[in-house]
């Protein structure tokens, strides 16, 4: 595949090394906070000032909160299809689907592309519905990331956190803030914690007065993200396998499920 890499911090450049060790190409990057960038990058500020985006299969956007929504936005008026990992954004989810659709172009996004992390929701959200019925059992969980992360809640916590909501009735509210109070019985209390150079981790407890039943994922670096990023691509270009042509790129608003439903991973 050839591929644009939107963003150029740690994973914008670990997807870098990844690609290129499975035989990609890195058509151009664009990051307007790159310091002395090495003569060999094709580095450009903006998605507009990009000139060999024409060239790329795919852009893989890893940027900041602040700048997702508009970066999507530019690529699909140029019919890059996008995969998605950067967080903090969605908000603004229902304009930049809105524009992909209208230009008939694809977006991948996900909270974390991590392949056991989306085994991780799936397992998670099944354990929720086998405890929906046992009323003794409470509900919680907490996530933790290194200090320099830019959102809190992460998009996991989120996801992991709504996800659970749907398949437990007693739990109707996810609340993410630390409480100076007993939460109440209907809410999924999922605080974050930023600490040092912690790894993403997320975990989902079942308490009751007898017992306790933990669920938890611990990234242990950013590999995983940059890998599931990679078959994402492929999978939303249709390439048969690195350094052959891609397909027909798929058309529409997609997400992990998506990838791991063709799968087939219930």
């Amino acid at each position: 595949m050839n591929i644009a890499l939107v963003g150029y911090g740690k994973m914008g450049r670990i997807v870098e090394r990844a690609a290129k060790e499975r035989g990609h190409r890195i058509t151009a990057v664009i990051d307007p906070f790159v310091p002395d960038p090495p003569e060999s990058l094709c580095l450009y500020k903006t998605v507009a000032e990009a000139q060999t985006l024409a060239d790329a299969d795919v852009a893989v956007e890893f940027s900041r909160p602040e700048a997702a929504a508009d970066n999507i936005k530019a690529l699909a008026a140029l019919r890059v299809p996008v995969v998605s990992g950067t967080t903090g954004w969605y908000g603004r989810m229902d304009e930049v689907a809105g524009a992909v659709k209208a230009a008939d172009s694809s977006l991948l996004w996900a909270p974390n592309f991590s392949l056991g992390v989306n085994i991780f929701y799936r397992i998670a959200f099944n354990a929720a519905s086998l405890m929906d019925p046992f009323d003794e059992y409470d509900a919680g969980g907490f996530e933790a990331h290194h200090n320099k992360k830019a959102d809190s809640p992460s998009g996991t916590a989120k996801t992991l956190a709504e996800g659970i909501i749907k398949r437990i009735r007693r739990k109707t509210k996810p609340v993410y803030e630390t409480l100076a109070r007993p939460p109440a019985p209907d809410e999924f209390h999922f605080p974050s914690l930023r600490l040092g150079a912690m790894p993403g981790t997320h975990a989902v407890i079942f308490d009751s007065p007898p017992d306790t039943i933990e669920i938890r994922h611990t990234a242990r670096g950013r590999e995983g993200f940059a890998s599931g990023a990679l078959a994402a691509a492929h999978w939303l270009v249709n390439c048969p396998g690195p350094g052959q042509a891609a397909g027909k790129a798929r058309r529409g608003i997609f997400t992990m499920d998506d990838v791991l439903d063709e799968l087939g991973v219930k």
